[in-house]
């Protein structure tokens, strides 16, 4: 089938829309030649075509050069569904709601933390909670619970984790309205009270960094960085409270195909018109779990500087951490978008996928209005990750959407596998790395020959012009899960 993709240029291929049978629209893929060999190796390209068929779809069926197989929609997709005749599917969005990344600045370089690297790391792991099941230091009662699944990161700062600017600094400013906790199941509820501040296993992480190169000297001033500047990543989302809500409601959508009357071509793509009642529960339940997300990191954040300020015996105003920006990788947001010359209203799925809104957009942050939005691709954790930016080409061709990471090529099994008797924390070591973790593979699971290459991937969204590289930074010590 593979065979059947048209060259657009250099950095995008198209799907055809005789692809497969009932595609409403073509796919657009985002890659150069050694990322499509890769991306054709799997199934991601059919998904790419399923999810064209949805009903109300417009423009194009996207995914990022990141992409890679997923549950319905590849992970790295973007699909955007009118208002009007449009669907919702939690297929879009994924199990992991608001699995995202936060960037944080420090005033301190990278000579500052030679020699205490090890206890910083050491530090974060005994005070941030990592791994499967893994429960945090806050327990919430039932109605305490539900103000923070309705406030988001707000409830956080309130409660004295954070400032309250860290929230201007927050896509969506920390907290999407319209949660309903009344939508979410007493399971979900079971599953997540005890998480909230914990990074859980994967490909999660919280990060050391430091910038080691800069492309562009005025974005990177707009968002305080430079090089030798030592930064903190933090990736996770809404644990296990996320994954039981995309779980109950793929039952209720899964039902409502068949009483719409929808054909699809994968029944993981089960969905429900977005104004129905099924599709509106679950929308609000998804932002209930999104603020969840937003939540845990706002208090992984507040720990992680704790630790730092106890490791290396300095005051806040020493330490300068602050926040750059937060973003969400798989969720569904409404946006205006213009479409063949017409401005639409559009439920906007990205599942591992970033938000890339450009400069002057009403939702880019001030402080960022004459750059565009932060964009933070992380890596593996034996490379890369980078700081981008939003911009105007991405807002046309993309939904304002870019790739949210390097993408796997190896399953997790597969990894573990292939790493068979080598000692992933010495290689990391040696290379200046220090690693701490939780499960026995987890850092077989992560190894770097597991991702693509990180550098390609955003040499692609570059190149395209849908994101614009800022600057990269290179791990020093990471904590998983």
């Amino acid at each position: 089938m593979s065979s059947k993709l048209i060259r657009l240029d250099e950095y995008r291929w198209q799907v055809p829309m005789d692809y497969r049978p009932g595609m409403r629209v073509p796919g657009i893929i985002y890659a150069n030649d050694a990322l499509m060999e890769l991306i054709k190796k799997d199934k991601s390209i059919e998904q790419v075509a399923n999810a064209a068929t949805l009903p109300g779809i417009v423009k194009a069926s996207l995914a990022m050069p990141d992409m890679h197989f997923g549950y319905g929609l590849p992970i790295g997709g973007v699909v955007a569904t009118n208002m009007y005749d449009g669907v919702i599917t939690p297929g879009g969005v994924g199990f992991d709601i608001n699995c995202g990344v936060r960037v944080l600045r420090t005033n301190l370089n990278r000579a500052d933390v030679k020699g205490k690297l090890r206890a910083l790391v050491d530090g974060m792991y005994g005070a941030i909670p990592t791994g499967v099941g893994a429960k945090g230091g806050l327990k919430l009662g039932k109605n305490e619970f539900d103000r923070m699944l309705v406030k988001g990161a707000k409830w956080a700062v309130e409660h004295g984790y954070g400032r309250a600017d860290d929230l201007d600094h927050i896509e969506g400013g920390g907290a999407l309205e319209g949660a309903d906790p009344d939508k979410i199941s007493e399971k979900a509820y079971e599953r997540g009270r005890g998480q909230l501040g914990t990074l859980g296993s994967g490909n999660h992480f919280a990060e050391i960094q430091f910038v080691d190169r800069i492309f562009d000297p005025a974005a990177a001033d707009a968002l305080g960085v430079h090089e030798g500047q030592v930064m903190l990543m933090v990736h996770t989302g809404s644990r296990g409270f996320g994954h039981q809500v995309c779980t109950d409601y793929l039952q209720v959508m899964e039902r409502a195909v068949k009483k719409y009357g929808f054909d699809l071509p994968d029944r993981q793509l089960a969905c429900a018109p977005i104004n129905s009642h099924e599709g509106q529960d679950y929308i609000a339940a998804m932002r209930a779990a999104a603020n969840f997300g937003f939540t845990n990191r706002q208090m992984i954040m507040h720990w992680a500087k704790e630790t730092f300020m106890h490791a290396l015996g300095i005051s806040p105003r020493e330490l300068g951490m602050s926040l750059i920006y937060d973003v969400a990788h798989n969720i569904v947001k409404f946006e205006d978008h213009v479409v063949e010359g017409k401005k639409m209203r559009l439920a906007v799925h990205r599942k591992g996928a970033t938000r890339a809104f450009p400069p002057g957009h009403p939702e880019t942050p001030a402080a960022y209005k004459d750059v565009g939005q932060p964009v933070l691709i992380p890596g593996d954790m034996g490379t890369h990750s980078y700081l981008l930016v939003g911009t105007e080409k991405g807002m046309e061709e993309t939904f304002g959407s870019t790739c949210h990471g390097a993408g796997r090529v190896m399953s997790r099994a597969a990894a573990v596998k292939a790493c068979k008797g080598r000692a992933i924390e010495r290689e990391l070591e040696d290379r200046g790395i220090i690693a701490r973790y939780t499960g026995r593979d987890a850092l077989k699971e992560e190894a770097p020959e597991a991702y693509k290459d990180i550098d390609q991937v955003v040499d692609v969204v570059h190149n395209a012009g849908i994101a614009k590289r800022v600057a990269r930074v290179t791990p020093m010590g990471v904590i998983k899960g």
